[in-house]
């Protein structure tokens, strides 16, 4: 994952935030749970905290399995969406890397989904693409010239860069933010920029 900039520490970021609001023994909502890095970051940093974790990739889950193997007696995995998570409320979530794959509607329905799983008070932390508006090919091509660390060829990240701010959905950093509260969350505040990601902890209201 060396492809997306400080990605390990935005893990440690992510546990931190979490921490400051949920106790010892929380369990946390983890939305794109496959490949399991923030799984085991987490896991590893707050031995009594237990994961529910859900994706829509069976593939990508077993790898989070064999990832988690060491602490999977606190990890539970399930192959689907959000929405396959169950009712109760959790102590805090992280969406990481999922939402640009989102169109608008379904990104605000995954969002209010989640909102509705977390106790008053909890935090989500969400990061992913979310370049600027103007020059948004320019900044999808530094990324992509920043995760290509072999090649460095700048004339196939511009046209990579284009190929992706055309085939996703991408939204500004203010449409982000905006839609975070749309969906329902308070303090909304960005905590992570690195090129063409950024990252935003919001709070379940009540508390």
């Amino acid at each position: 994952m060396l492809k997306v900039p400080g990605l390990y520490d935005v893990h440690r970021m992510a546990t931190l935030l979490l921490a400051e609001r949920a106790p010892d023994r929380a369990e946390m909502l983890v939305v794109g749970a496959g490949g399991g890095l923030e799984l085991v970051a987490m896991a590893q940093a707050r031995p009594g905290w237990k994961f529910f974790g859900v994706d829509p990739s069976a593939p990508m889950l077993d790898l989070a399995r064999q990832a988690t193997v060491a602490v999977s007696g606190r990890v539970h995995l399930v192959v689907g969406t959000v929405d396959q998570a169950p009712k109760r409320l959790f102590d805090g979530a992280t969406c990481l890397l999922v939402l640009h794959f989102l169109d608008r509607g379904e990104r605000l329905r995954t969002l209010e989904r989640i909102l509705c799983r977390l106790k008053p008070g909890a935090r989500l932390v969400v990061a992913h693409h979310a370049p600027p508006g103007e020059r948004r090919e320019g900044w999808m091509a530094r990324s992509v010239v920043f995760g290509d660390r072999a090649a460095n060829d700048v004339e196939r990240a511009e046209a990579t860069g284009k190929f992706m701010s055309a085939r996703m959905p991408l939204m500004t950093p203010n449409e982000e933010e905006g839609l975070l509260r749309l969906a329902g969350f308070v303090d909304v505040e960005l905590f992570y920029a690195a090129l063409s990601f950024r990252g935003w902890i919001a709070t379940a209201p009540g508390n």
